[in-house]
């Protein structure tokens, strides 16, 4: 398969290719070893792409996934994550799964109109709401565009729950909504952090926030009684899982009152954009961290069985599991998260009228 390549690496970003979009009939090659042209390429800054969905609510049937409801104001994602599973979505808008996902970013500025009219729906009964299932609804283009805080307002407005899951510190911002949230019990947060190293951190998620900074978002939650739990995901064999002890005891140490994970797995397109980073940034141990991953996914590096997808099986995937199971005892022995309550939804029973 033919995608755009460079052998230098390109800092700031995850992906360091351009993967060829299987639904697209041309591919964007370097024919000629000396022209700019890629270089140029490479360094377009991010573009912002207003969409105009007619729902903003996605209702999964996933029987291995913790929530059936979910909303991503955003598609693609600048944190650029190499490893992330939704890169391969960025494919059904015509663009390249790598360095395209991070940088042109789809943008659903009518979300909160969306969801007002989602909770209105004749018959609804409310059950919690992901945000996000796919891309980070706290990456960087919500410091402007603040989508995720709108959404946030008519959570509180229809006393509905949510949960949300993010790697990024722009949280802070919504304390005020997320502490009303919290005293209705409708809110969870979860905090992904899946390595202390900071130069792993740098290379694997480069526009994220550092876990430093992460571990002080758990904290400052905590400390705001909003309830917190740490994602440790994804746990890399031979990269980062040698790390889930302290991870999980700083997590804890914080506040966290649990923890999830999932092993990597590389669907789609995605080990494409994997095995050139690592190649490119681990270059010494690159082959042996694919066949630990392969190790855990019966030999393949991409895994779609139901219920063992995100958690492989073998004995690396077993010795993981074991030392997460160990590591929660030890640090989290009352590991819990309060339910959240749809006792208070109260739907807009004049919406309707005011549409027309």
């Amino acid at each position: 398969m033919k995608y755009a390549y460079n052998n230098k690496y390109l800092k700031g970003r995850g992906a360091q290719v351009n993967t060829h979009n299987k639904f697209s009939r041309f591919s964007y090659v370097k024919d000629n070893i000396e022209s700019l042209d890629e270089e140029v390429y490479q360094q377009l800054p991010t573009k912002v792409i207003e969409v105009w969905p007619k729902t903003i609510v996605t209702i999964s049937d996933s029987p291995d996934i913790g929530f059936r409801q979910s909303i991503n104001p955003y598609q693609g994602c600048e944190h650029g994550c190499l490893y992330c599973y939704a890169r391969n979505s960025h494919e059904y808008w015509g663009f390249s799964a790598g360095l395209e996902f991070e940088r042109n970013i789809l943008v659903k500025k009518e979300a909160a109109r969306l969801l007002k009219k989602h909770f209105n729906k004749k018959g609804y009964i409310p059950s919690p709401i992901m945000l996000s299932g796919n891309t980070d609804c706290y990456q960087p283009v919500e410091k402007d565009l603040k989508i995720t805080r709108s959404l946030l307002e008519v959570f509180l407005q229809y006393k509905h729950p949510v949960s949300i899951i993010t790697k990024n510190t722009l949280l802070m911002r919504d304390m005020d909504l997320l502490k009303e949230l919290a005293q209705l019990k409708l809110v969870h947060t979860t905090i992904t952090i899946n390595s202390l190293n900071e130069e792993l951190r740098r290379k694997m998620e480069p526009r994220t926030a550092t876990a430093k900074n992460r571990l002080k978002l758990i904290e400052t939650l905590a400390s705001e009684n909003i309830p917190v739990q740490l994602m440790a995901a994804p746990i890399i064999p031979g990269l980062n899982s040698s790390e889930i002890p302290e991870l999980i005891k700083s997590a804890a140490d914080a506040g966290a009152k649990s923890a999830i994970y999932t092993l990597l797995r590389l669907n789609g397109v995605i080990g494409e954009v994997f095995k050139d980073w690592i190649i490119k940034t681990y270059p010494d141990r690159a082959g042996k961290v694919l066949t630990m991953i392969a190790s855990c996914h019966q030999g393949n590096l991409n895994d779609s069985r139901w219920g063992t997808r995100m958690r492989g099986d073998g004995k690396i995937a077993e010795s993981i599991h074991q030392l997460i199971k160990i590591s929660i005892n030890r640090s989290m022995p009352q590991m819990s998260m309060p339910s959240l309550s749809t006792e208070h939804f109260t739907p807009d029973t004049g919406f309707q009228k005011k549409l027309f």
